[in-house]
């Protein structure tokens, strides 16, 4: 049994529950409310976090990730921040929205590393929008075009809502000409208050992936998150090294939330609750220490719950070499429990993917 490793590669942090815009898809329960971290939760979480970051001798990231982490403002955002040490990389996950010269100047004072969400073209963004009901695509370009005065590099992340038949190279122009230099891909999921299917054909998901392979290869100038995850495990694979790309032990991305809740292994579980599994926490930093919450995950029942669940993977899935036994939070949304086994998203973002990719390479002629 591969187990949760007691040590993180990365911390979740929610700066605020609050987020300026109300996107359809958005699984989020209390992104209508003004909660703010208070200080000695971020300070409490930066004890641990600063040896960790010096000890392992690379990149240790904390995620700035809400809510909108902007609408907690420059202000209370940096003393947040404050408690870190330099060995820390910070990211921020943004709607760009609220993003103008201050906001810029920020970002280059505290070294963080932005990623912007997008849908792709205007007419691809209509699921995202304002409280009151306006599209936020004009928002988000203003946002974009003031990183791109002030030089900053930024990814993208996108969400598609229906992987049809042409999409996939619309997309990839598009954030060619947008000018991010990382592109992640998420097909909508099924999870938190965002109810709406994530059930599409085996055939259209994996032809959707197929074709933004092809996209990529004819200008391969963007780092593309899920191609490049397929491309390595395909060598892997080759090499005989498969056994290699998983981490032995998985890993428990900790999300801190406002409040100083630890929720492990999913961040899409915070601030859920359920009469089985109660509010899905394993500790409070303010209280415990994130240390010591991560030293024994397994007094958090699903989690327990959830490991016998990858471990079924293992033995029943021929692409759990690739998963790795997939997400926790999807497991809990589309079973009800954390213990079953393959879900839509894996199918949408895991096996359609490597499927995708592999049909690609597969049918290019030899002097491609």
């Amino acid at each position: 049994m591969r187990g949760v490793a007691t040590v993180p590669s990365y911390v979740v942090m929610q700066p605020t529950t609050l987020c300026n815009l109300d996107c359809s898809y958005c699984y989020l329960p209390l992104r209508a409310a003004n909660r703010r971290m208070p200080v000695p939760v971020a300070a409490a979480v930066a004890r641990p976090v600063n040896i960790w970051a010096a000890q392992q001798g690379r990149r240790f990231s904390v995620v700035w990730h809400g809510g909108e982490p902007l609408a907690a403002g420059r202000d209370h955002l940096a003393a947040l921040i404050s408690p870190f040490s330099a060995d820390v990389e910070h990211h921020v996950q943004t709607n760009a929205t609220l993003i103008d010269d201050p906001w810029c100047e920020f970002f280059r004072e505290h070294r963080i590393r932005v990623s912007v969400s997008v849908d792709g073209p205007r007419a691809r963004n209509d699921s995202r929008h304002t409280r009151g009901g306006r599209p936020a695509y004009d928002q988000i370009r203003s946002g974009v075009e003031a990183l791109r005065r002030h030089g900053i590099e930024f990814s993208a992340l996108c969400v598609v809502s229906d992987p049809s038949p042409g999409l996939a190279t619309e997309l990839y122009r598009f954030f060619l000409d947008l000018g991010c230099d990382v592109l992640g891909i998420n097909i909508e999921e099924t999870e938190g208050v965002n109810v709406r299917s994530n059930r599409w054909p085996d055939r259209a998901v994996a032809g959707f992936w197929a074709e933004l392979v092809g996209a990529w290869r004819q200008a391969p100038r963007i780092h593309l998150r899920e191609v490049e995850w397929s491309l390595r495990y395909a060598a892997a694979v080759l090499d005989d090294t498969a056994d290699e790309v998983l981490p032995r032990q998985l890993d428990p991305i900790p999300t801190i939330g406002y409040d100083g809740s630890v929720v492990l292994l999913s961040p899409e579980l915070a601030g859920f609750s359920d009469p089985r599994y109660g509010d899905f926490t394993s500790g409070n930093v303010l209280a415990s220490g994130l240390a010591e919450i991560l030293a024994t995950p397994e007094r958090t029942p699903w989690v327990t719950e959830f490991v016998a669940g990858v471990e079924a993977c293992r033995t029943t899935c021929p692409y759990f070499g690739f998963c790795g036994g997939g997400h926790a939070a999807n497991r809990y949304f589309e079973h009800g429990r954390f213990d079953g086994t393959e879900t839509n998203h894996c199918r949408n973002s895991k096996i359609h993917l490597l499927e995708g990719v592999l049909a690609h390479a597969r049918d290019q002629p030899a002097a491609d």
